[in-house]
């Protein structure tokens, strides 16, 4: 088992880190050349380019079964969950079959009301609380 991260935006990269070495679980971060991410005891980084998806196509061609995916986008976890992965999102979210196609829902409709020159909400800004609820569901599937 290991952990990969997409890692361009991803605001828990050090609690990743830090739990991959306590439990001595190996850590893939997967990055554009434009992020400068630092390797370490544990740690792997994978440059990739700046192109659309790039980094999400790296970690869906590594991913092994049971690995765990950290990323933001429904998409990816989509494909995790499709390759016997499992995936969370950097709040905490543990992304199932139960859950997968609303979120995929939601996001196509949000898409859909932008292009028609529409406005959404965005994501609220990133807390404490988050920082926990994903250590929590973090160390939760690593335990299952």
């Amino acid at each position: 088992m290991k952990i990969l991260v997409d890692a361009d935006a991803c605001p828990v990269k050090d609690v990743i880190i830090s739990v991959g070495r306590e439990k001595n679980i190996p850590v893939e971060m997967v990055a554009s050349f434009n992020h400068q991410i630092s390797e370490g005891t544990g740690v792997k980084v994978i440059v990739t380019d700046t192109g659309q998806d790039a980094a999400d196509f790296v970690i869906v061609n590594r991913i092994q079964d049971q690995d765990i995916v950290v990323t933001q986008d429904y998409g990816l976890a989509a494909l995790v969950l499709g390759r016997n992965g499992r995936a969370l999102s950097p709040r905490g979210l543990i992304f199932t079959g139960d859950n997968i196609n609303s979120l995929l829902m939601q996001r196509h409709v949000s898409a859909k009301v932008r292009r028609g020159g529409g406005k959404t909400k965005g994501p609220s800004a990133f807390s404490r609380e988050d920082r926990n609820n994903f250590l929590e569901s973090l160390l939760r599937l690593l335990e299952s």
